[in-house]
Order: C-alpha cells, then sequence, then structure tokens
C-alpha cells in the first residue's frame, strides 16, 4: 500500500482537478473560438496544419492552473507570482493571437510579467556550479538581470516549439513533472504541487492537440506555459544550494533549449532576426526535411526529452549509476537525431542544386532545337506525410 503524505495526496488531487478542468472546458472553447471566429488559418509557410483549427486553447490552461492552484495551493510568493505574472502574459499573448503585434510590444509584455514575478521574489539569489562546493551568491542587480534573460529565453523557447500538434504541451507535461518529483524531493512543496498542476492540465490539453489537433493553445497557452516553467525552475530548483541547481534546469527544459540555441544560430547565419518566423525548427526539420510524420516527429522528440529528465531526476536523487545510464542514452540519441538531420539536410541541398541547375540549363521554351526539360527533371524532393 502506498503511503502518501498530505502533501503529495493534494498533489495527486491537484493532478486530477486541473485535468478534469481542462477536459470539460476545451470543447466549448474550441466551439466558442469557432463562433467567433478566433482561428489559425493555414495561410503561411511557416504553418503545419491544412485546415482553419480553433485557438484560444491557452485560456483553458490558463484557468485550469489558477482555479486549482487558488482551491488547493497555500498562497505565497509563488502562487501571487503566477496569478499576477501569469494573468499578464495570458493577456499579451492573447491579444497576439487576435491582432498578432509587433515582436518587440509582444517582448515588452513578457517583461512586465516578468517584473512581477521579481516583484514577489522570484528570483535566484545564487547560482551553484558543479564540482564547486561554494555557491555564488548575486548582488541584486546581477539577480534581476540574470533572472530576466532566464525567464525570457523560456518563454520564448516554449513559444518556438509551438510547431506541431502537441509538441508543446507534451514537452511542458514531461518537464513539469519532472520539476514536480525534484521539488517535493527538495521540500518544496508549494512549487512541487504547482508543477503537478500544469503537468495534470498539459496532459489532459493532450487529448485535444495531439495530432490531428481540434485546438491549439496560442502564444497565450505557450508564453503562460514558459512563464509558469520558469518560476518552477527558480522557486523549485535554482533556488537550492545543491550543486547541480544550475544543470537540472538545462536538463528538464534540454530540448527546447537546443531548438533555442539552432535556430538563432541559423538566424545570426543568414543574417536575419532571431525572431523572425521560419520553419527551420528542430521540428520542422523532421518533417520537412527528414520526412517525417507529424505523430513520429513529436514522439521522437518526446523521447529526447524523457530521456533527458529521467537524467535529471537520477541527479537529483544522486543515483549515479542510473545518472549515468540516461545521461549515456541521452547523448546517444542527441547524436542520432543531429546525424540524421545532417544526413537528410545535405541531401535536400544536394536535391535542390540539382533542380536549379537543370532549371538554369533548360533551352528557352520557343527554342525549336531542343525539347524542353520535364517536370520530373526539375522536381524537388519534398515529404508529403504530416
Amino acid at each position: 500500500m502506498l503511503d502518501l503524505s498530505y502533501n503529495e495526496l493534494l498533489g495527486a488531487l491537484a493532478f486530477v482537478l486541473a485535468g478534469l478542468i481542462v477536459y470539460v472546458l476545451t470543447p466549448f472553447m474550441a466551439g466558442f473560438a469557432h463562433r467567433v471566429g478566433v482561428v489559425d488559418e493555414p495561410g503561411d509557410e511557416r504553418r503545419m496544419h491544412l485546415t482553419a483549427t480553433p485557438l484560444l486553447g491557452g485560456l483553458v490552461l490558463y484557468l485550469a492552473v489558477l482555479v486549482t492552484v487558488l482551491l488547493l495551493v497555500p498562497f505565497d510568493g509563488t502562487i501571487k507570482a503566477i496569478l499576477v505574472g501569469g494573468t499578464v502574459i495570458t493577456a499579451v499573448g492573447l491579444i497576439d493571437d487576435l491582432v498578432e503585434i509587433r515582436p518587440l510590444v509582444k517582448f515588452a509584455g513578457q517583461l512586465l510579467a516578468i517584473a512581477a514575478a521579481l516583484l514577489f521574489d522570484v528570483r535566484m539569489h545564487t547560482l551553484s556550479f558543479p564540482f564547486v562546493d561554494d555557491a555564488l551568491h548575486l548582488p541584486a542587480w546581477a539577480s534581476i538581470v540574470i533572472t530576466v534573460l532566464w525567464f525570457a529565453a523560456i518563454i520564448n523557447m516554449v513559444n518556438f516549439i509551438d510547431g506541431l500538434d502537441g509538441l508543446a504541451a507534451g514537452i511542458c507535461a514531461i518537464s513539469a513533472v519532472t520539476f514536480g518529483v525534484i521539488a517535493f524531493s527538495l521540500g518544496r512543496n508549494t512549487t512541487g504541487m504547482v508543477a503537478v498542476t500544469l503537468a495534470g492540465s498539459t496532459l489532459s490539453f493532450l487529448r485535444f492537440n495531439f495530432h490531428p489537433a481540434s485546438i491549439f493553445m496560442g502564444d497565450a497557452g505557450s508564453m503562460f506555459l514558459g512563464f509558469v516553467l520558469g518560476v518552477l525552475s527558480v522557486q523549485g530548483v535554482m533556488k537550492s544550494t545543491a550543486t547541480v541547481a544550475l544543470i537540472l534546469p538545462l536538463l528538464v527544459l534540454g530540448v527546447p533549449f537546443v531548438d533555442l540555441f539552432l535556430i538563432v544560430f541559423r538566424r545570426v547565419r543568414r543574417r536575419v532576426p532571431f525572431y523572425t518566423a521560419a520553419q527551420d525548427h528542430v521540428h520542422h526539420d523532421l518533417v520537412l526535411v527528414a520526412g517525417f510524420s507529424q505523430r513520429k516527429s513529436v514522439l521522437l522528440l518526446y523521447v529526447w526529452c524523457i530521456l533527458l529528465n529521467g537524467t535529471a531526476v537520477a541527479m537529483a536523487q544522486r543515483s549515479w549509476p542510473a545518472t549515468a545510464a540516461l545521461g549515456a542514452a541521452s547523448l546517444l540519441l542527441t547524436g542520432f537525431i543531429a546525424r540524421l538531420l545532417r544526413r537528410y539536410r545535405r541531401a535536400a541541398a544536394h536535391s535542390a542544386g540539382a533542380a536549379e541547375a537543370a532549371q538554369t540549363n533548360a533551352p528557352a521554351a520557343d527554342d525549336p532545337q531542343e525539347p524542353a526539360a520535364s517536370d520530373e527533371s526539375l522536381g524537388e524532393t519534398r515529404p508529403d506525410s504530416l
């Protein structure tokens, strides 16, 4: 028989309640979005869906988390930060879903939400490094700057990975479970209960958001999830004096961090703004370059995320054999994905170059001497399975 503490039982209740709220409200929100015309139309190159899909799923996630924490979680600075900052960032995301505001305006809204977190002392006071016994105590200005950068990175990288059905919700669910396990193990029960609340809501949302999605979370949802994960990482892990306190969030959020690094690198190399919308994310490569289906791509990224999160849990529990095994598996899968994408990118580039050369060398249409090149010789190989 399980011997659960009061906080663990309360956490289980929070998980179920948040999931139930999402399960009940999402169909109504999808119908409402359809009626008022708040849908995402497939119209530009970054869209991966083929039919108009209702937005406003993020409002359901927001309501589920807020109602659950207000009913079940003790009221402290962490909860105040989520209530105030989460409301601000959800409002900013909702406005962007409705009228698509400029990136700088959206970023200003993110800073306002982060300022609310700072107001309730959700910030990094120290930094602990591996293999170093003493933690680095941050002066106030450095604490604020590093916290702002950390929050902004997490908010935007969750927003960036929301490009395939179920990807952002699943990654956030896995990360929330891990943050909850670590927080409870450190005695940070409030943070742990918020984490399992987020896990319950996102897992339930996958019922409607996994491919083929019947509703999207929109920027309101992705930025809200990113903000809450930022709070969880700071309050549940990074305020710890453990020597692995800095490594754990990087592992838990490893998949979105890798994606963020790659797109910034690629866009800087192409000399375009890093916030420009494009199909150069890891998940886009898996579908458009490697030819995987949406489901297969998302499931592969889930497995990658689970291995990294398992490594983080094992490290937090100081289970070094498990850490070594899961860490090795994570590295192997990371290498496999990198080699896979590199090989397919080279093949795609070669195919595109051959097509361009064939088109350049093709005779003019009115040249009677030689026939025009066939469609087959000019065609570019593109996957058709989504």
